[in-house]
């Protein structure tokens, strides 16, 4: 079900949270309901501890028959429901695309030939036109694949850097458990040590026969 097909019970504001880029600020939902049917609902900014909440009462329920009503709608768009939700995913997805291959043009740009640079920037631009005025999934889809394409080489650096960058606080990962000093040496099986009374092979003895008869 699309938020705009659902009915509005109560709303409320969480105000007071400091500007900051996108994907930092972590807000925490909880929904609650009571014995009493009541359902409580709360937001809280996880970095500024502001929270703000809201109570809703069993105020205006609806009938039967327009929850009967309601339920018939939903089951004969099911089908056209179900596009609508892939087309906003897919949107979603390419959005998101987008705001993390700018993230990294800008961090990882100047590693870039003028070309490889221009060529992700026309991408980026052509996705961002399509986010606008796409209508279909398979605009969204499509303008993804391109713009994942074309951003491929940023990837590639930042695999090489984050490479480079385990490499370096690490300078003796590959020489572990290594002792240069004992370069050219083989390193000889252990041995246990030798029991001056240990005998092998073969042990004569004396053996008497006794007779309980006798």
């Amino acid at each position: 079900t699309m938020a705009a097909d659902n009915r509005t019970l109560g709303k409320f504001d969480l105000v007071g949270i400091p500007a900051a880029p996108r994907g930092v600020p972590q807000i925490e939902v909880t929904f609650d309901i009571d014995a009493n049917g009541i359902l409580h609902v709360s937001a809280k900014d996880k970095g500024t501890g502001k929270e703000q909440s809201i109570k809703i009462e069993r105020t205006g329920a609806l009938s039967e028959e327009e929850i009967e009503r309601m339920v018939k709608d939903a089951e004969a768009h099911a089908e056209e429901d179900k596009r609508q939700k892939e087309t906003v995913a897919a949107r979603n997805e390419l959005d998101t695309l987008i705001f993390s291959t700018e993230k990294s043009l800008n961090e990882y740009g100047d590693k870039l030939s003028p070309e490889e640079k221009k060529n992700i920037e026309d991408a980026l631009k052509e996705a961002k036109e399509k986010l606008e005025k796409g209508k279909t999934k398979e605009e969204f889809d499509a303008a993804k694949e391109e713009l994942a394409k074309k951003a491929q080489k940023i990837g590639e650096i930042v695999y090489a850097e984050t490479q480079k960058a385990q490499a370096g606080a690490n300078p003796n990962m590959d020489n572990a458990g290594f002792d240069p000093n004992k370069m050219g040496q083989q390193e000889q099986p252990q041995q246990e040590p030798e029991n001056e009374d240990k005998n092998e092979g073969p042990v004569d003895a004396d053996f008497e026969v006794v007779d309980d008869d006798k």
